[in-house]
């Protein structure tokens, strides 16, 4: 099997309003509606995956759910990383069956996704507690002129993670670095 390469961007919106104002000026259409994405990424207590600066995750939404691996980010003008993906049935059990493989939860995070498409890319506006963000998942191309049509310089791409993100946003705001999840009265 041959190694899948994902490429993205994350670009900052004001909300999650005006990103979808933005993103179908473009001509891009809904692929799917908004709906709650929570992220766990597990690791081992001696921390092997972030040492090796890869990451196991497992998603769950609208009742699905999937088990992800990304290798090392590579060094290049956008965010490059192997990526292996797979449905699985429970999200829930498959934490259970890492846990007592000795990967456990060391940080989770919720976003409300919804994501469009044009050409070949994929358009995601995720609104996070810490903001609202649009990424760009495609080739390089398709990646650059998306970017472009949104009004956006290469100088404006991030290409952190949701976890340093967020650990940026409490190192700013003086807040503890917990869990990026929405308050329950939200």
């Amino acid at each position: 099997m041959a190694a899948i390469l994902e490429r993205e961007i994350k670009l900052r919106f004001p909300n999650p309003d005006e990103a979808r104002v933005a993103v179908l000026a473009t001509g891009a259409t809904p692929l799917r509606g908004r709906r709650l994405q929570e992220d766990c990424l597990l690791d081992t207590r001696d921390e092997v995956l972030r040492q090796k600066r890869s990451v196991l995750r497992i998603r769950m939404e609208s009742g699905k759910s999937l088990v992800t691996f990304k290798g090392p980010v590579q060094t290049a003008p956008i965010k490059v990383r192997e990526e292996l993906e797979t449905v699985v049935g429970d999200g829930s059990l498959l934490l259970r069956i890492f846990g007592e493989l000795g990967f456990h939860p060391w940080f989770r995070y919720q976003k409300y996704r919804e994501e469009f498409a044009l050409d070949e890319v994929v358009v995601a506006i995720d609104d996070t507690p810490i903001g609202t963000f649009v990424e760009i998942e495609g080739g390089d191309r398709g990646i650059t002129e998306m970017a472009e049509a949104l009004g956006r310089k290469p100088s404006e791409y991030l290409l952190d993670s949701y976890r340093s993100l967020f650990c940026e946003h409490c190192r700013q705001h003086g807040l503890p670095v917990t869990d990026m999840v929405f308050d329950e009265d939200v």
